[in-house]
């Protein structure tokens, strides 16, 4: 992913690969990951007419980690994908988003449905706020071992960055278990490119996982969020892509937020795990293009 420029958005700095022309789309990826990660999603959609927007959000990369927690809320990453709708001068895009990037987008059908001619959430699904705070409901039904809440301790980042290629192979294994467990042995998948893994590796070597899991310690404070915006219907045309082996569907399910939207289209690729558009990028291609289309049919 190379040709990134710098661009200024509401507060923070972000490097920004920007190609192709037409409608415009931005894909926002999640945790441990970068712009990168939508390597093989990029060009087909410049080829079928559309200019890319893919930052490395908030905390990774070479764009700004600020310090303060709340730069990490869902809400403000969804300001600052809307701010790049304001650098480009457009008034609406499709915006997708992977992971920690779907958690991000899925409120700005919420918030800023005028400015979204789709939503597309992959991996991780839109879901209604609990009944209580999340993280004590994730501790008491998953345990104090559970990565999640792993990760709300101070000396997580620490943990990470002892072993980072165990790290980030463990993450892409799907053994989020095992991420700053480097006893146990992990190998990263035969999809991975090895010149891939050796960017993430690097990349992270240099900016640690601070940022990151920030993401994560804002969960409560997401929730809290989500419930003082209250109930009301999600209306764009809005698409959620998983694989039928992602382990995230063990404890979020798509079942528990699909009441919320009005035009909400699922697609489980079969065999697929949590990177489903790095491990079947024909297949999410597909049905992407096919969702943008009749976005704006």
């Amino acid at each position: 992913m190379a040709d990134r420029e710098i661009w200024q958005v509401n507060e923070v700095e972000l490097a920004v690969r920007a190609v192709g022309h037409g409608p415009l789309v931005v894909l926002a990826h999640g945790f441990p990951d970068l712009g990168i990660t939508w390597r093989l999603q990029v060009d087909t959609l410049v080829e079928a007419g559309y200019r890319v927007l893919v930052p490395d959000l908030p905390g990774y990369g070479d764009s700004s980690r600020p310090a303060t927690r709340a730069a990490y809320t869902a809400s403000a990453i969804g300001l600052d994908l809307i701010g790049l709708l304001d650098h480009e001068g457009v008034a609406q895009a499709h915006i997708v988003g992977h992971d920690w990037g779907a958690a991000s987008v899925w409120p700005l059908g919420l918030t800023h449905g005028d400015r979204l001619l789709s939503l597309t959430g992959i991996s991780v699904p839109y879901v209604r706020p609990t009944s209580a705070p999340p993280m004590s409901m994730v501790r008491s039904r998953l345990g104090e071992d559970f990565y999640q809440v792993r990760f709300q301790d101070d000396s997580a980042a620490g943990q990470l960055q002892q072993d980072v290629r165990h790290t980030i192979a463990a993450a892409y294994s799907e053994r989020f278990h095992s991420m700053g467990n480097s006893n146990d042995s992990v190998r990263a998948p035969d999809w991975l490119p090895q010149p891939i893994f050796e960017r993430y590796v690097a990349t992270f070597r240099a900016t640690g996982f601070d940022g990151g899991l920030a993401y994560y310690r804002n969960i409560d404070e997401n929730w809290r969020q989500a419930v003082a915006l209250g109930e009301h219907p999600i209306t764009c045309p809005s698409l959620f892509i998983t694989g039928s082996a992602d382990p995230v569907a063990e404890f979020m399910r798509v079942e528990a937020g699909a009441s919320a939207f009005a035009d909400l289209r699922t697609v489980v690729v079969d065999g697929a795990g949590h990177w489903v558009h790095q491990e079947a990028p024909v297949d999410v291609n597909r049905a992407l293009l096919k969702h943008l289309e009749r976005a704006v049919s």
